[in-house]
């Protein structure tokens, strides 16, 4: 790990759970490794900023974002932000799973930064790159502090998740709410538990996650569920979709968008591995999918969106709030591709200054491909 990058500021504190100092990596406060979360190394750092702009040529429906981490303890193998701990020099592989960022400093560093005449409250993600309710947030707690001084800044914001951890945080949502319009996205897609265990084993099961769902549907607040990644010859057939969408259904989703998996480099190579050792017949297939890209083709999509749009409308997951009839395109492409749709519930709405009108009125306007920054929704 010698010679990462850093931007951070030193804090002279010692600790029994202290690692070892590395002096040659420049901004790094400390290394912790606790026993409540074997296997995991945490990297305290300073931030200078917790607001990160996105591109203005990027199409996404936000123009902020906020990571509290980098690396993530869900250790799901097919996660495109992998290749993004690359430039911490640290691999994409072992180390995005178990070596850790933390930005200790984050809240106080985003008050300040929200208090600025500048700031003029625009809508701001969490979970663009990775998972802010990811085991981490259990022992440094980040989350509460971003929630409260977003919602008293008057600034609309979206959380994308995995992490059940987020029910803990459901009453300050709840009061959130009644300050700032807000969006709240779960993904989830596989149900078989082996498949589980082998693709995602550091996320909660889809079960408790479903729970996560119907809580936040019974405290009134919003929640889009993004069916993601549907796994070609795996996830796809349509008792796993029907399934699945019933679930959802029953749960109190507001809305659904069914994504298939998409492989980046970075993912690519830690997949097709999974997958050579554990369907080695699905290869061929994988291989010719994603020969040109990191995209199904458009040929895939459209079978899959007809395969899903008679299972949206047998579960009432096929309308918008108002009436609205959702289009089937919903079910094709992934965050960052332009044909992938937001689910109801995801973005907020409710015309605070700064959402962007085509987050607020439709969430199935396509959106562009992510900037190569990494400043991603990082749902899959």
């Amino acid at each position: 790990m010698v010679g990462m990058r850093w931007d951070a500021q030193r804090l002279d504190l010692d600790e029994p759970t202290t690692l070892p100092g590395m002096p040659s990596i420049r901004g790094l406060l400390r290394s912790v490794q606790v026993p409540e979360f074997p296997g995991l190394t945490f990297h305290e750092v300073r931030a200078k900023s917790a607001l990160n702009h996105v591109p203005g040529e990027s199409a996404m429906p936000f123009p902020y974002t906020i990571n509290p981490y980098r690396g993530c303890s869900h250790q799901c193998v097919y996660c495109f932000a992998r290749k993004t701990h690359e430039w911490l020099e640290l691999d994409s592989g072992r180390d995005f799973d178990t070596q850790v960022v933390v930005k200790t400093n984050l809240v106080e560093v985003l008050r300040r930064e929200l208090a600025r005449p500048s700031w003029t409250r625009e809508h701001v993600a969490l979970g663009t790159n990775t998972d802010p309710y990811q085991r981490a947030e259990g022992r440094y707690t980040l989350m509460p502090g971003v929630i409260a001084a977003l919602a008293d800044s008057g600034t609309p914001f979206s959380i994308l998740t995995k992490g059940t951890l987020l029910r803990r945080d459901v009453p300050l949502l709840v009061e959130a709410a009644r300050q700032v319009p807000l969006g709240l996205g779960i993904s989830m897609a596989i149900w078989d538990d082996e498949l589980h265990a082998g693709l995602e084993p550091g996320v909660p099961s889809p079960r408790a996650r479903l729970d996560l769902v119907k809580a936040l549907a019974d405290s009134g607040l919003p929640c889009g569920v993004f069916l993601a990644p549907v796994l070609p010859g795996l996830t796809d057939d349509v008792a796993s979709l029907d399934s699945a969408l019933a679930a959802i259904a029953a749960a109190g989703a507001h809305g659904v968008t069914v994504i298939p998996l998409h492989l980046r480099p970075g993912a690519r190579e830690w997949f097709m591995d999974w997958l050579s050792r554990e369907h080695p017949e699905l290869v061929p297939r994988y291989q010719q999918l994603y020969a040109r890209r990191a995209y199904v083709p458009a040929e895939y999509r459209t079978w899959l969106a007809r395969r899903v749009a008679p299972l949206l409308a047998q579960h009432g997951l096929d309308r918008q709030s108002g009436g609205t009839a959702r289009k089937a395109v919903d079910a094709s492409g992934v965050p960052g591709d332009p044909e992938v749709g937001f689910p109801e519930g995801s973005l907020p709405t409710g015309g605070m200054p700064g959402v962007r009108p085509k987050a607020q009125l439709d969430p199935r306007t396509p959106v562009g491909e992510a900037s190569a920054c990494g400043e991603q929704l990082s749902l899959i």
